[in-house]
């Protein structure tokens, strides 16, 4: 089951990819740093790497796009 569907066209701009995975890793920044609770600090970092490998790390470009 896939959360975010990086086929829509809303993912196609990079600038919106990367701020979507900038702002889960302020979240998660917050949560280590600042927050004393850790289920929050494992749930934001889960979410962290699920946005960075969807979105960044595993993009196929206009290939993975549907028409």
């Amino acid at each position: 089951m896939q959360l975010i569907d990086p086929a829509h066209p809303f993912y196609r701009p990079l600038w919106r990819r990367a701020v979507i995975v900038a702002v889960t890793a302020a979240w998660f920044g917050f949560e280590a740093l600042i927050s004393v609770s850790q289920l929050w600090s494992v749930i934001s970092g889960a979410v962290l790497a699920y946005t960075a490998w969807i979105l960044i790390l595993s993009w196929k470009g206009e290939a993975g796009l549907k028409p």
